[in-house]
This record gives structure tokens, C-alpha cells and sequence, in this order.
């Protein structure tokens, strides 16, 4: 059990503060106070406000985590926003530190950072915000040519297969993997669902994907904020400025960065001057005409994302069409069930409310 003089006491607020985060900020840092703060799925939240050693205030998020994913969400996040930072200063909030302790009952692992009281009502200007997306994939190139990360990364609290490939079609095939069995763990076994997987992994992708390095083209690995939807996105409220949180990067293929973009709980995203501009700085990859079937792919991550952490939902069944689609196209197999365009959702325009509730 953890002893009581492993946390900060004579603090203010509801939230404890474990001696681990004071020694991860500025030697000599006060504590003031910690609250609970914002709404998160998988972690609990805080404001943090201390005083520094010179004598000044400053306000810091915190979110911790435990069980699956909790260090790679912590140690992913942390080094996730430093790359960020490094390149588009200001796009993110500036990491602070991540690190683990014991809290009586389980590991906990924590992520700290600079605090921005931020309003989630108001649309980025998309002129100036698609600009950052463009600079942060343009400049974010892999330390090694190679698409992966250094460190284990996260999309909630699903964790990434970031192993280092050459091969685009190999690195998005384990992501993909990822999401099915965490999908599969969720909601059961569904034969149909995991035929067209197997179709999608065998086949679909080598030619879809592979096509983006074969008969002399190629893409360049660049670093994707990697959970980019709009409860991830802020408009500080003193400086005005765009705000982007919650990353769990890759160096993969700039487009995988719209997958989400493309789903049913999309509200701003899905308006198509988003991607218009971007596509000033960034044209799409060759082959262009295959641009909306490689968006079409990626989305699938972002929804069986989703359906592995709320059973359940309709995204399950909506990545399923989505497979047969690209099946039909890419892999025809007479076995499959057939493509639905009335559950499709880029025909029907259909809008399902992401609906985000607070750890307990």
C-alpha cells in the first residue's frame, strides 16, 4: 500500500499529488492546489497551480493513467508532444515530464504539461490551422527513414505497433491489426467481420497501399499528430491560438492523419475546406485518383478505435461496409457479404455524436 508520505500534503483541491510529480517539476516548486479538471475517458484530469522557484505562478495540466495502455499513453503523449513542440511551436501545449509511481492500489503513470484554459465551441480558422498540420508533417521527418516511433504510442488508450518498417503497407497493417483484435476483445467474434478483415489485410492493402511505393513512387514517412478529431483541438483563450492535445505519433503517411476526419462523429473536420487547403501545401500522394479509397482505409482504424472502447456502437458495423467496399474494388471475394451504400456513411451524411464520459 502506498505510505502517506509518498504525497504532497497541505495542498488545496480534490486531487492528490503523488511526491513523484513535485520531483518531476523545477527543483524547489510549491504545490498550491490540484483539481479535478476537463472531461477524459480514460484518465483522470487536473489543473495544477504551483509556485516556481523564482517566486512566479504557472498552471499545469495533468492527466494519470492506469491498467491497459497506461504507459504507453503517458511515456507516448509525452514524447509524441515533444516532437510537435520541436517543430510547430505552440500547436501543442509544451510537455513537462511522465513518469510512474504506485498509488496504493495499481501503477499509475502520469503526463504533465502546460495548461491552456481553452473554448471547444469554436471552429479553427482553416486557414492558419491547416498551414501547422501541413508545417508539422512537411518538417516531421523519421529520424531514420522509416516509418514506426521511438516509443509505444496510443489512440485513447489503444495501443500502437510502432515497430520501425520500410514498407507503408507493413507499418499500417500492424496499426490496423491492433485495432481489430482490441475490437475483437470488445465486442466477440463475427465471422463475416473477421473474413473481410483477412481479405483487407491479405489483399486490399498491398494493393492499395503498396501502390504509394511501387513502379518508381514513393512517400516520405512524416510525423502525424496521430488522433486528430475535433475533442482533441481548442482555441486558447488568451492568445486565440489553435490548440492541438492528446497526440500519440507516427511517422507514417501523411494521410492517415485524415482517417478521422472522414467519420461519423466528425462536426468540422468533415467540411471540405479543411482538406482543400491543406492540399495547397500538401498535394495528395500518387496515385491521386485513389486518394478517397486510401481515406476510406484509414478511417477504419479511428472506428474500430472506437468500437473496441465502446461496445456496442455503431462504428463496428460502419467499418465493416467500409471493408467491403474497398473488398469489392480492391479484392473481390464472392464469399464476402455485399457493400451497403444506404450504411455509408460519406453517401448518407450521417452524424453519430461521440459521447465522452468521465473516469471515474
Amino acid at each position: 500500500m502506498s505510505n502517506s508520505s509518498d504525497w504532497e500534503l497541505g495542498i488545496e483541491g480534490d486531487f492528490p499529488i503523488h511526491k513523484v510529480v513535485v520531483e518531476a517539476m523545477p527543483s524547489g516548486t510549491k504545490v498550491i492546489s490540484a483539481e479535478s479538471y476537463g472531461v477524459s475517458t480514460w484518465t483522470k484530469t487536473a489543473k495544477v497551480l504551483v509556485r516556481l522557484p523564482n517566486g512566479s505562478p504557472k498552471r499545469y495540466f495533468m492527466k494519470c493513467a492506469t491498467g491497459q495502455g497506461a504507459r504507453a499513453l503517458a511515456e507516448g503523449e509525452f514524447y509524441s508532444a515533444s516532437a510537435i513542440d520541436a517543430l510547430v511551436p505552440g500547436l501543442v501545449p509544451k510537455p513537462a515530464a511522465w513518469e510512474e509511481y504506485h498509488n496504493g492500489e495499481s501503477q499509475s503513470y502520469f503526463f504533465l504539461g502546460d495548461f491552456h484554459d481553452m473554448d471547444f465551441s469554436t471552429a479553427p480558422e482553416p486557414l492558419h490551422f491547416v498551414s501547422q498540420i501541413a508545417e508539422l508533417h512537411r518538417s516531421g521527418t523519421s529520424p531514420n527513414g522509416m516509418f514506426g516511433f521511438p516509443v509505444p504510442t496510443t489512440c485513447g488508450i489503444m495501443e500502437r505497433t510502432v515497430t520501425w518498417e520500410k514498407s507503408w503497407a507493413e507499418s499500417f497493417t500492424h496499426q490496423l491489426k491492433d485495432v481489430i483484435k482490441y475490437d475483437n476483445e470488445t465486442n466477440g467474434p463475427w465471422v463475416e467481420f473477421d473474413a473481410a478483415c483477412k481479405q483487407l489485410i491479405d489483399v486490399v492493402i498491398p494493393r492499395l497501399l503498396g501502390a504509394l511505393q511501387s513502379d518508381g513512387r514513393d512517400i516520405t514517412p512524416a510525423l502525424i499528430h496521430g488522433d486528430l478529431w475535433e475533442r482533441n483541438v481548442g482555441i486558447d483563450m488568451e492568445t486565440g491560438d489553435t490548440v492541438v492535445f492528446d497526440p500519440g505519433s507516427t511517422y507514417a503517411h501523411n494521410e492517415m492523419e485524415f482517417g478521422t476526419w472522414r467519420c461519423s462523429w466528425a462536426f468540422y473536420f468533415n467540411s471540405p475546406i479543411y482538406m482543400r487547403l491543406y492540399q495547397r501545401h500538401i498535394e495528395p500522394s500518387e496515385p491521386v485518383e485513389e486518394w478517397d479509397d486510401r481515406n476510406r482505409l484509414y478511417s477504419i482504424h479511428p472506428y474500430l478505435n472506437d468500437s473496441a472502447g465502446h461496445p456496442g456502437s455503431a462504428s463496428r458495423q460502419i467499418a465493416y461496409n467500409d471493408m467491403l467496399y474497398l473488398c469489392e474494388k480492391y479484392g473481390p471475394l464472392d464469399s464476402l457479404e455485399k457493400y451497403n451504400p444506404e450504411r455509408d456513411v460519406s453517401i448518407t451524411g450521417a452524424y453519430v455524436p461521440f459521447v465522452m464520459k468521465q473516469l471515474e
